[in-house]
């Protein structure tokens, strides 16, 4: 085989590894996309959910309807299904009893801890003449082994507003985003025991909102006016 016939099969193996580790990447990558999609039958099941966690937090419901007019979980789509970095670090949970924060902790179904969602959002210590807003928001998890998870993480285009207990190891957040047509809500259905989250938004948006609305109706021992 003379240099040429060389070089053309040299190039030709070259292109066709490349071209194999590409395509084993994309399959890669959708075999894990599919393993985070929820089938027909698992979205029913969370849509049911949502209902459920809307029928109890009816005052998040009624909150937003005022602006949007009555709505469930049909009116919202699941955008997307993801993985959690949970950052877990040592640290228990610094909000006790006589803080103005504390009737608003979310214990865990079966003593393994609190869910926190708004300490992180609203600065309330005694030290400060006067509550205020964060532009960041978090949903935390202190377990009672003493360890903290950070579920999830918003900066300024949104916040996090409620949440419940679905059972020991499903947690609902109902929030909104800020986006260029307009305020959206959001709910995300959190999996605690696989370490995975899904977010739905509403199909419908409103032009004006004010963002610390439903947290000066919510949190009462905690004036944000």
């Amino acid at each position: 085989m003379n240099d040429f016939g060389k070089l053309y099969y040299f190039l030709v193996l070259v292109g066709f590894i490349i071209m194999t580790a590409c395509e084993s990447s994309d399959s890669t990558k959708s075999e894990i996309s599919n393993e985070l999609k929820p089938n027909v039958e698992k979205l029913e099941v969370m849509q049911n959910q949502i209902n459920l966690g809307l029928a109890q937090k009816s005052s998040w419901q009624k909150h937003w309807a005022v602006h949007l007019g009555g709505f469930d979980a049909a009116d919202f789509e699941l955008v997307m299904t993801d993985s959690i970095d949970p950052m877990e670090m040592p640290e228990r949970n610094p909000i006790l009893p006589g803080d103005p924060l504390f009737p608003y902790q979310l214990p865990h179904p079966e003593g393994n801890g609190t869910i926190d969602i708004y300490s992180y959002k609203v600065e309330a210590q005694e030290s400060l003449d006067r509550p205020y807003l964060n532009p960041d928001s978090e949903v935390i998890w202190y377990r009672s082994d003493g360890m903290k998870e950070r579920l999830l993480f918003m900066g300024p285009s949104g916040s996090f507003e409620e949440g419940i207990w679905l059972n020991s190891a499903e947690f609902l957040v109902f929030g909104f985003f800020q986006e260029e047509e307009g305020f959206r809500p959001i709910i995300w259905l959190i999996d605690l025991e696989n370490h995975t989250f899904s977010q739905f938004k509403m199909n419908k948006v409103v032009k004006e909102y004010q963002q610390e609305s439903y947290l000066n109706f919510k949190l009462k021992t905690v004036d944000l006016t």
